[in-house]
């Protein structure tokens, strides 16, 4: 969110899922699609189908690498090294979109300057992938119509995250694949309903529709509408922040809804250490997750289908869930929890339904202003919709009108990641997911055939390593990092390159996290997940 707004000045997914069945290109970088979005993979080959051409860049030749026109196997935590190589054959090529640029964008001189000097011989061995497969990617993005981009957490994961998008936006904008049908810069949220979260204010600097609470205007506007004289204009804390702060005594409680840090946060013994040591730690969930266990108070929650209100998914589109069941045994509506919690402190909240917050939201939201229960009836609105006669935004920024004027161009140099492989850890280590769970497993793992088809953890690792290793599939092998070890079994693929190895992360008794570097990027604090150098021994 922090690249795209800074390029474009919104942080959401400029196009709509369909659109890419439209596409003639789509670049899918740092995203195991088939795997963590199988729906929008599905539009991906139906593209496929109809002509596109599919390019693929991750470190891990994951499923829809197998049906691409070209992949790429970049190392781990290189993408601005991979991006500016392709930029730079795109100016070399002289197929930049001139006059785009010229009308609806800012800043491109110093962009190009820093685009120029760039070796691609340099880049090549940095990425380790041949300057010709970096010209064959940058000539099929740039030549072949309408050119769209799929991204997900193998991008923004990282302590160069921000950066990492801001250079995807520079490429669309290079190109003028912005503000047309089967274009655009596109995010795959990490897990539904992310992009309602983000949109309601589930953030520690903004309200509803990402008004910031720095802001006079909204912080008054929210403080009338809800009765109380002020509200803090202070920005909070992050998650990383908040395990920091624990440990500086300088934050005593925590209320964690539907999150299962112990087994998602980054190193997950500092993680484990920060919640018991805690004065309160209050989890709200539907099962008794890792974190419920060390908590002194468990709320029981309802699951989707025992509630009513909304969904945003990873395309805007604002959607209602209808509740099927009576909530379970003794759990109640998670609105209900927190207003009857906010009575008992003093503060009034009175409620009657998820439709009459529904309401409020849409008062004070700019960009849901014009959406209502009624309108949300079959397919429902892709926000902004900034009135009732406002049909929704299916693709941002047409007509070269970017929410912050003009599109963005920024300069970004390569930086190498927060921990680099070295002769003690020599080993590149990058996580993800596997087809059969979902993120902490919490409710997949649950799941009697799902748990059956994947029952327990294990690291990728190339045949060349393995042989090294002396060990076969199935073999046990001891995983450590600067942060801690595990022991998990082994899988030998070709998927990975040798010196880089692959663990998902859902297995709580496996816990990959208990490895990765909790780094964080300087402006979007989003922790380094996705590469730190590990080593491997044989058990």
């Amino acid at each position: 969110m922090a690249g795209l707004a800074a390029s474009f000045g919104s942080g959401a997914m400029t196009n709509s899922l369909v659109d890419l069945e439209g596409s003639d290109t789509i670049f899918i970088i740092g995203s195991n699609t088939a795997t963590s979005h199988p729906l929008v993979a599905t539009r991906i080959l139906r593209a496929r189908e109809n002509g596109a051409k599919i390019l693929v860049a991750d470190p891990r030749k994951n499923q829809i690498a197998d049906l691409s026109h070209l992949y790429v196997r970049h190392r781990p935590g290189t993408d601005v090294a991979l991006l500016n190589g392709m930029m730079k054959v795109i100016l070399d090529e002289r197929l930049e979109d001139t006059d785009f640029i010229k009308k609806k964008t800012e800043a491109y001189d110093a962009f190009k300057n820093l685009i120029e000097k760039v070796d691609l011989d340099a880049v090549s061995k940095i990425c380790g992938v041949s300057v010709e497969d970096i010209k064959t990617l940058a000539l099929t993005y740039a030549r072949e119509g309408s050119s769209a981009i799929v991204y997900c957490m193998g991008i923004t994961q990282h302590t160069n995250g921000v950066s990492n998008v801001k250079s995807l936006a520079n490429l669309a904008m290079l190109t003028g694949n912005l503000g047309k049908p089967g274009t655009g810069v596109n995010p795959l949220r990490g897990q539904n309903n992310v992009q309602g979260a983000c949109d309601m204010g589930s953030l520690p600097d903004v309200y509803t529709g990402y008004q910031s609470v720095t802001l006079g205007a909204a912080n008054k506007k929210f403080a009338d509408a809800w009765g109380v004289p002020e509200l803090p204009t202070k920005v909070g804390l992050t998650i990383p922040e908040l395990m920091s702060g624990i440990e500086k005594d300088e934050v005593k409680a925590l209320w964690v809804m539907g999150e299962n840090p112990v087994v998602s946060d980054p190193d997950a013994n500092h993680v484990i250490k920060a919640l018991e040591k805690i004065d309160l730690l209050i989890v709200q969930d539907i099962f008794l997750s890792a974190t419920a266990k060390l908590a002194d108070v468990v709320l029981p929650g309802v699951s989707f289908a025992e509630k009513d209100g909304t969904f945003v998914n990873t395309e805007r589109r604002v959607m209602r869930v209808r509740k099927a069941i009576e909530p379970v045994g003794e759990s109640h509506q998670d609105w209900k929890i927190i207003q009857d919690i906010s009575n008992l402190f003093g503060y009034q909240m009175n409620y009657d339904s998820p439709e009459a917050i529904f309401k409020e939201i849409a008062e004070l939201t700019p960009s849901y202003a014009g959406i209502t229960y009624e309108r949300l009836e079959g397919q429902g609105i892709q926000w902004p919709c900034p009135s009732l006669a406002h049909p929704g935004t299916p693709i941002l920024h047409t007509d070269g009108n970017f929410a912050r004027g003009k599109g963005m161009f920024h300069a970004i140099d390569y930086k190498p990641p927060a921990e680099v492989i070295d002769e003690e850890y020599p080993f590149w280590m990058t996580t993800g997911r596997v087809y059969a769970h979902y993120h902490t497993g919490t409710m997949t793992r649950r799941s009697k055939s799902l748990n059956f088809e994947v029952s327990q953890g294990f690291i990728e690792i190339n045949p060349a390593d393995a042989k090294t290793f002396d060990v076969k599939d199935g073999h046990r092998i001891k995983i450590n990092s600067r942060r801690g070890e595990i022991e998990t079994r082994v899988k030998i693929t070709k998927r990975v390159e040798k010196g880089v190895v692959f663990m998902p992360f859902h297995f709580e008794e496996m816990n990959v996290n208990k490895l990765t570097n909790p780094a964080y990027d300087p402006i979007a604090k989003i922790p380094e997940l996705k590469v730190c150098a590990v080593k491997l021994e044989k058990v």
